[in-house]
């Protein structure tokens, strides 16, 4: 990855506009695609040497106002407004101190095993599954293991049927995953899995230098389970308030739907595998 994540963003995220997508005029044959420096320079208000400083590197810490106008110039949704200025060292971190391995509260674990008819599991930003309750580990079960969302979409061989909708998956993933490098872009393990992901799956590094950004709230997901067929679920992401880039998912079908009635059977169809064996009477 490289250092100077701030010029990095801002180049990819000029070269994906067009003028007419920003209301100016389009005069002549444009060599390159996208907007040019200056053209963004214009409608931010600054300097055009300053903004080429900040695209080069040379220039790493823009005031609040610089990036209020930058988001204004390049159309930044709420999301990604908000991974320019982590970028740029503008916003508070969350994140937590130092690089320890990231625990699951018992009372956290504790609330999702008392939900045994909803898909429920805590994830890091760097979307590995911290802890899971029952169902959830009997909804990701075609995986081996199912312990990073990246990883079972890009490199197991199981993600491609699993996901209904994979391109759509495979975008809300990456984006997720980008989303993160504005929290804490030096991350061991966000190097370490943006570096294998990048390695073993074209079709990740094609998505990844793309720099779409967007955090996991609330969306609708369609499965292909082995056990029981297709699922349509919704899931809500909620934070961790006390422990920072954690974020709790839970999953929910319809009522009375057909993803109802099949998520049931799920359960409990693993619950029957869970089931220790009777020992033999002596």
């Amino acid at each position: 990855m490289d250092d100077n994540h701030l010029g990095e963003f801002l180049r990819t995220r000029r070269a994906g506009l067009r003028p007419e997508d920003v209301g100016m005029a389009s005069y002549g044959v444009r060599k390159v695609a996208g907007l040019r420096r200056e053209e963004v320079a214009v409608l931010a208000g600054v300097n055009a040497d300053y903004y080429t400083r900040l695209e080069q590197g040379r220039e790493r810490n823009p005031s609040p106002q610089v990036l209020e106008a930058l988001s204004g110039a390049l159309n930044l949704d709420a999301d990604t407004r908000a991974h320019l200025y982590r970028l740029a060292g503008a916003a508070p971190s969350d994140r937590p101190s130092g690089h320890a391995a990231e625990r699951v509260s018992p009372a956290l674990r504790q609330l999702m095993d008392g939900y045994p008819n909803t898909p429920a599991f805590v994830m890091s930003r760097t979307l590995d599954i911290l802890a899971a309750n029952a169902l959830a580990d009997a909804l990701y079960a075609p995986f081996e293991p199912s312990d990073n969302l990246a990883r079972m979409t890009f490199l197991d061989p199981a993600g491609r049927h699993f996901y209904t909708d994979w391109d759509r998956a495979a975008q809300a993933t990456v984006a997720n995953l980008r989303h993160a490098t504005g929290f804490d872009p030096d991350h061991p393990r966000l190097r370490e899995l943006v570096r294998t992901l990048t390695e073993h799956s074209a079709d990740f590094a094609r998505l990844w230098n793309a720099h779409t950004v967007r955090g996991k709230t609330q969306d609708a997901k369609r499965f292909l389970h082995p056990d029981v067929g297709p699922l349509t679920l919704t899931y809500q992401a909620f934070d961790v308030r006390d422990a920072p880039g954690q974020q709790l998912v839970i999953y929910h079908a319809e009522p009375g739907s057909p993803s109802a009635q099949s998520l049931n059977l799920l359960g409990s169809i693993h619950a029957s595998w869970r089931q220790p064996e009777p020992r033999p009477h002596r």
